[in-house]
């Protein structure tokens, strides 16, 4: 197996895994990052997304090896340690539920989308939160 070297939340990593690994169990299994969650396995809910290189993937159909010598960002790594991300703090101070499962992949596809539109507008933003399933309810229906 090839050693797949990228960076997760900002610290570098070296995995030994096959290419066509999926992401997701890379992150959870070896590496021990559980803030990314495994909802449907197909790429449809949403619960998986991570930022890699700066978009919103899902990391459940995203192979290990597209993201060698990229960045991995997860909610875990949206925060300081001392404050939370602006989006994370949107989500507190709104009162979003907070069931635990999807909303971490709902949070990282709105700080992609930030990243990319600082000022979006209402179909912006049901275009990038469209993929996020939720049972509980805080999804655009």
């Amino acid at each position: 197996m090839p050693v797949i070297n990228f960076t997760v939340d900002g610290k570098p990593v070296a995995v030994n895994a096959d290419n066509n690994e999926e992401l997701l169990w890379v992150l959870r299994d070896r590496l021990g990052v559980n803030s990314v969650k495994y909802g449907c396995g197909v790429g449809l809910d949403g619960v998986c997304t991570a930022i890699v290189n700066g978009q919103a993937v899902r990391t459940c159909i995203t192979p290990v090896g597209s993201v060698a010598g990229g960045h991995v960002t997860t909610v875990a790594g949206l925060s300081d340690g001392e404050h939370l991300h602006p989006v994370q703090q949107a989500w507190v101070d709104n009162d979003v539920a907070q069931c635990g499962y999807c909303q971490a992949g709902q949070i990282m596809s709105a700080v992609a989308l930030l990243n990319k539109n600082p000022h979006p507008n209402d179909d912006d933003i049901d275009k990038a939160m469209a993929g996020n399933l939720c049972r509980c309810g805080t999804y655009f229906r």
